[in-house]
């Protein structure tokens, strides 16, 4: 794996111990709008969490479907940075396949279970759930394809 990007934000957090800060340190760039990320593996499952806000509903007060599908698009590089392997930088999403299944709630901690299905030369095959409460209710399930940075030329 290459060094992250010194634009980029990965390192411990002081209020949640085991857990990873995650994301860009320029709040202009879209994973602003998502808001903290925090992230931690465990069992070979990256746990990616973000707390939405007002800014992320719709008008029933549940997370917005963009909102979600912005969230698990993000999830997907959070984990396979916290696996080791990507860093920040030009990795893509290829494809993402989401089915909703539930209402996320507002001001309520969302959490992406992630699992890599496959690595090889240049993709990463990945999927997971995202989970919300005590009881962990499934708000989404969702499959998708990141493309590794390739060799610089």
């Amino acid at each position: 794996m290459t060094e992250p990007k010194p634009e980029f934000l990965y390192e411990e957090h002081p209020d949640h111990p085991g857990w990873m800060k995650w994301g860009f340190k320029d709040s202009t760039r879209y994973n602003a709008f998502l808001g903290d990320m925090i992230v931690r593996v465990e069992n070979g499952i990256a746990h990616v969490r973000m707390t939405p806000e007002r800014q992320h509903s719709n008008l029933a007060n549940v997370v917005h479907g963009g909102a979600m599908l912005g969230f698990i698009d993000v999830s997907l590089f959070a984990a396979a940075r916290s696996f080791g392997l990507v860093a920040a930088g030009t990795a893509v999403t290829l494809d993402l396949n989401t089915h909703f299944i539930g209402g996320g709630k507002i001001g309520e901690p969302l959490e992406a279970r992630v699992e890599l299905l496959r690595e090889t030369g240049r993709m990463l095959f990945l999927r997971g759930l995202i989970v919300q409460g005590d009881d962990a209710g499934v708000v989404a399930e969702f499959s998708g394809t990141i493309r590794k940075p390739g060799a610089k030329r």
